[in-house]
């Protein structure tokens, strides 16, 4: 388990760093989550998720489990493509998944040889891979390799709470911009960004 608060040291230089920020982390408070799985696992359900809202997504991934019985390429590979079909994957992304399982079992991406590449060199490695766009490695980076300065500039949520939280409301922020203010933990910020978004505080569309 994850845990952000007050007196982490991050937390701390982002407050510093940013009054916006300051107050941000003060009206949030604690965050607790948990770091995703495995390589194979955490992209596989990160391309269920595309273009599908949370709970439809969340559905989807417990119905494949279950026809996959565990989120392995191995075990992907072997369902039945009928079974999976059923299960809610379409064509596309079962595709995709299929494609990134052989990837996984080829060894062209490798968990340890992402954790000793740079950001871009992972992001890089990661979209080679069909379906893989640069916001679902960016997500990989933040939430199953750990990386604490990555900041996801075509993010929604991200950019949604930024106009909130910077009162931009009759246009857009530079995101890019903000985020020099944040280094070296963007990753941290846009935390506390989504977690505006997760407790409905962002009012705005």
């Amino acid at each position: 388990m994850f845990e952000l608060h007050a007196d982490d040291d991050r937390v701390r230089h982002l407050a510093a760093a940013d009054p916006y920020m300051a107050r941000l982390t003060a009206l949030i408070g604690t965050i607790t989550f948990g770091k995703r799985g495995d390589l194979f696992g955490s992209l596989a359900k990160s391309l269920v998720a595309q273009q599908l809202s949370v709970k439809a997504a969340a559905t989807i991934v417990r119905r494949v489990g279950e026809v996959c019985g565990e989120w392995t390429p191995e075990a992907l590979l072997a369902a039945p493509e009928e079974g999976l079909r059923a299960a809610g994957l379409s064509k596309q992304k079962l595709g995709y998944i299929q494609g990134l399982a052989q990837a996984v079992l080829r060894k062209e991406l490798d968990d340890e040889a992402l954790r000793n590449m740079s950001d871009e060199e992972a992001i890089a490695a990661l979209t080679k891979v069909k379906g893989i766009g640069r916001w679902t490695a960016e997500m990989f980076l933040i939430f199953s390799l750990g990386r604490e300065d990555v900041l996801s500039l075509g993010d929604a949520g991200l950019r949604r709470a930024a106009r909130w939280l910077y009162a931009e409301r009759e246009g857009d922020v530079d995101l890019a911009q903000l985020g020099e203010k944040w280094r070296p933990y963007r990753s941290i910020a846009s935390f506390y960004l989504w977690e505006a978004v997760n407790r409905d505080l962002v009012l705005e569309k």
